[in-house]
């Protein structure tokens, strides 16, 4: 599991790189061919780790790179 959503969240980072460095979460998983729940824990995984910025208030997330 932890290679999954390893590889998710590279996919989101290029996702975000090719459009704009920003992107709400539901165009992200719109977006991105993985089941809602990796989605979201690689775009932990990627928070946490400092890669991207998650601001606004449910249901308008919006994920952007640093």
């Amino acid at each position: 599991m932890i290679t999954e959503i390893g590889i998710t969240a590279g996919e989101i980072w290029h996702y975000l790189e090719n459009n704009q460095s920003s992107a709400s979460l539901e165009n992200i998983m719109g977006n991105v061919d993985k089941p809602r729940d990796v989605i979201l824990m690689s775009v932990g995984w990627l928070a946490r780790e400092g890669h991207v910025v998650l601001e606004g208030d449910a249901p308008n997330h919006t994920v952007s790179l640093r």
